[in-house]
């Protein structure tokens, strides 16, 4: 009986010590790999965003945007080649090339004979940045339809008005878009200055009004865009023509007259500066005049009268 039961228990005393040893083995095999994960750093996982604007010269701008968040911040990735392709029903096809800028952007205009649509009518553009060894590649893609946007202005007295038409062109004949909102805009240095919008009526077409006291360059001219903007359907559209309608504004670099809100400050307002400063100055001046008299008329103990 004792025989059977020292054998037990030392197959049990193996079979525990065998467990045992096996959980610190995964425990030190997967601390190891924890270890080895924290010390590769992470690959960048950027977005790649693109849109397209349909403009009325048949050609289309496909414009992309990258960025990535990094460390927390969202960040525009400049500097990356970013390729474009047309997707069709056969082939994938390269467009072209550009390069993001320093705010994150790249811009590829496609022309009008490079334009196919697939079997639905529709255009199918994508965009990829390659990865590289700290940021893993993004892809991006848009669908639209074929569509044409046309600006005409017309001047009847002192009344400035333009009239849009948009069409959809993606069958291969011209068929109206009602019920679609234009905006008008007019370029500016910075941002186009929105001054009307209207909505297509049955034939495709609206009539704005221009406001006649716009200021445009020396001569007068303004440039005036109308534009269709994130539709579901055809994306982007832009159209664009000038016309002297606008105020016209000097470009020359004169001297303006002194005034408050420019370089050149009255007089008045310089002399009452200058004798404030004087004033102020004058003051520290003589406290600091005053300080090294003091010092000069302290008087000084004999030598024998700190002995006593």
């Amino acid at each position: 009986m004792k025989r059977p039961l020292l054998l037990i228990t030392g197959l049990l005393c193996c079979l525990i010590f065998s467990i045992t040893l096996a959980g610190q083995t995964d425990s030190t095999a997967q601390q190891e790999a924890t270890e080895a994960t924290a010390d590769e750093p992470a690959l960048i996982s950027p977005t790649l965003d693109l849109v397209t604007v349909q403009k009325s010269d048949n050609t289309i701008d496909l414009k992309a945007s990258l960025k990535a968040k990094i460390k927390g911040t969202l960040t525009q990735l400049h500097s990356f080649k970013i390729k474009f392709y047309l997707v069709t029903d056969s082939a994938e096809n390269e467009l072209g090339t550009a390069i993001t800028d320093r705010n994150g952007n790249a811009v590829l205009n496609v022309k009008a004979e490079q334009v196919v649509t697939n079997k639905e009518g529709q255009l199918y553009f994508k965009a990829i940045v390659a990865g590289n060894k700290s940021m893993e590649g993004a892809e991006g893609e848009v669908t639209i339809k074929r569509a044409l946007l046309t600006l005409t202005p017309v001047k009847e007295d002192s009344l400035l008005t333009v009239q849009v038409k948009l069409v959809d062109v993606g069958s291969g004949t011209e068929t109206p878009v009602p019920e679609i909102t234009l905006g008008i805009f007019v370029k500016r240095l910075f941002n186009p200055l929105k001054v009307g919008e209207g909505a297509t009526d049955e034939n495709g077409e609206a009539t704005i009004e221009i406001p006649n006291n716009l200021p445009g360059d020396a001569k007068g001219n303004i440039t005036l865009i109308a534009r269709l903007e994130e539709n579901d359907t055809y994306g982007n559209l832009e159209a664009s023509a000038i016309e002297k309608w606008g105020v016209p504004v000097s470009d020359k670099l004169e001297e303006q007259p002194r005034a408050l809100w420019s370089s050149h400050p009255p007089m008045w307002m310089l002399i009452t500066f200058a004798i404030l400063m004087v004033a102020v100055w004058g003051h520290y001046i003589v406290i600091v005049y005053e300080l090294f008299r003091l010092r000069k008329e302290q008087p000084v103990l004999p030598g024998n009268a700190t002995n006593s």
